[in-house]
């Protein structure tokens, strides 16, 4: 039933004869409309929302960090336990990507066309493979939960805080992929302020709780893992009732939750960049704990801990920008107006490289102070100063990946987002962090300079291919090389 509705759309569309209501076209000078004003206000205006958003999202676990690096007698190794969940949370954050970053970016095309239907098909069909995702995750993480623990790089003492934390966090997995994952929705039509507003609430909820749990009612990480989870199941039914309310544009509707495997096939076709993302970052979490466990011992997983949570910080300024040039090129190209995908690309590389100048060069001269916002633990700080020295350096760099990644997404290229995203993860620093711990004694620093070093590969290759494939042949009338 539901491809023959697809193919007589086709047919209608190509004879021009499409007959549709006035809620069916998004039409010039509407709210939401990314292809008439100034490419460049669009995107501030969606930009410090949305930055603030993925900032405040990034403190959902960054505030158990360091509130579980303070617990009294048990800090380091909590903290410790807590960095090897990381893999585990990273691969669920995965699967919403999977589905909000495949689906917004194809969503907002299908708007700039004026494919109302379609972009509500598109909804629908991310909304029930999010709960899929979240419901399947959490059996399986809860059935081979041991056994991945100890492969990421817990010991016998730090399992304990490991198993209770990720525990409670996967029986919520479905509020997680929820809340993440459609509000990329709301911010793909111009609700930027909203899409903040629907992190903050978690955040602010995840903030008060987390103390209480964890001091008041001396819960521990138990405490810190169902403060995070009740703050997602707030977000996730305030990210609901906002997508099938009067004020959103397209809304989720039931009859189009049915998923198609047409649909299915493209959401994750083009997700699988920002899946393929977090998986790697999952796979080099994995691979850098349980090196370092062997090269250095608890102790260096606790300083890979406190400095992955500073790049998650400070990255979330880069992806802000990122996200914002994201609907504003996807609805241009859709409209055929190249010459405003050109404008936006150059406007999200700007920006993001001089914020992560100004971030490297605070971060290469405040690391104490950074470090101590997690844990003032003497011997991690002596060991982590010279690490995050290492592991920062170029960090700027990491702006060309961004770029290009955001740039592949946005016109709907899977193929090279999928490529980048393996590339400078998978391809260079998973190799980089197993060899080069033998390499001239780096020992523990070689891992954390696998970092760098993928930053100046992969990003030069990521954003050179998209500027000599995309943006030189974006020209009026022109067309990117697929």
């Amino acid at each position: 039933m539901e491809d023959k509705e697809e193919r007589t759309a086709r047919e209608e569309r190509a004879s021009g004869e499409e007959r549709v209501s006035g809620e069916d076209k998004v039409s010039p000078g509407r709210n939401g409309d990314f292809a008439s004003g100034s490419v460049a206000r669009h995107m501030l205006r969606l930009a410090g929302p949305m930055t603030v958003a993925q900032l405040i999202n990034v403190l959902y676990n960054v505030v158990d960090r360091v509130y579980i690096g303070r617990i009294p007698g048990q800090a380091s190794l909590a903290l410790t336990g807590l960095g090897v969940c990381f893999p585990m949370i990273t691969i669920v954050i995965a699967f919403a990507n999977l589905a909000g970053s495949g689906g917004a970016p194809l969503f907002s095309i299908e708007r700039g066309k004026g494919n109302h239907r379609e972009a509500e098909y598109l909804l629908g069909n991310c909304v029930t493979l999010l709960v899929v995702f979240g419901l399947v995750l959490m059996a399986l993480g809860l059935l081979f939960k041991r056994p991945l623990l100890y492969l990421l790089g817990a010991s016998g003492e730090t399992y304990p805080y490991a198993d209770a934390y990720i525990t409670i966090y996967l029986l919520g997995s479905v509020f997680v992929t929820l809340s993440l994952g459609l509000n990329t929705f709301i911010n793909a039509q111009g609700f930027s302020r909203t899409g903040m507003l629907t992190v903050a609430i978690g955040a602010v909820i995840n903030l008060i709780l987390d103390p209480v749990f964890i001091f008041v009612f001396h819960m521990g990480v138990q405490g810190a893992a169902l403060a995070t989870i009740l703050s997602q199941m707030v977000a996730a039914a305030w990210t609901l009732r906002f997508l099938t309310g009067r004020k959103t544009y397209v809304r989720i509707r039931r009859d189009r939750l049915r998923c198609s495997a047409a649909r299915v096939r493209r959401i994750a076709g083009l997700g699988l960049a920002g899946f393929t993302m977090s998986v790697t970052n999952s796979a080099v979490q994995m691979v850098c704990n349980a090196t370092l466990q062997t090269w250095g011992g608890d102790l260096y997983v606790g300083v890979m801990t406190v400095i992955s949570s500073i790049r998650e910080v400070v990255q979330s300024a880069i992806m802000g920008i990122s996200n914002s040039a994201q609907p504003v090129m996807s609805y241009n190209y859709g409209a055929g107006r190249p010459e405003r995908v050109r404008q936006a690309i150059r406007y999200t590389t700007w920006m993001q490289l001089v914020s992560t100048f100004l971030m490297w060069a605070v971060l290469s001269a405040f690391p104490v102070f950074f470090i101590h916002i997690f844990n003032d633990d003497a011997a991690l700080t002596a060991a982590g100063v010279p690490c995050m020295h290492i592991y920062f350096f170029g960090f700027f760099m990491m702006t060309f990946q961004f770029a290009g990644q955001s740039v592949f997404t946005a016109l709907g290229m899977s193929r090279r987002a999928v490529f980048f995203s393996i590339l400078r993860k998978g391809i260079i620093v998973i190799p980089l962090t197993l060899a080069l711990p033998w390499v001239c004694g780096l020992g523990v620093k070689g891992v954390f300079l696998a970092e760098p070093i993928s930053n100046f590969v992969g990003g030069a290759a990521c954003f050179l291919t998209m500027y000599g494939t995309v943006y030189r042949r974006l020209e009026a009338g022109g067309q990117a090389a697929r």
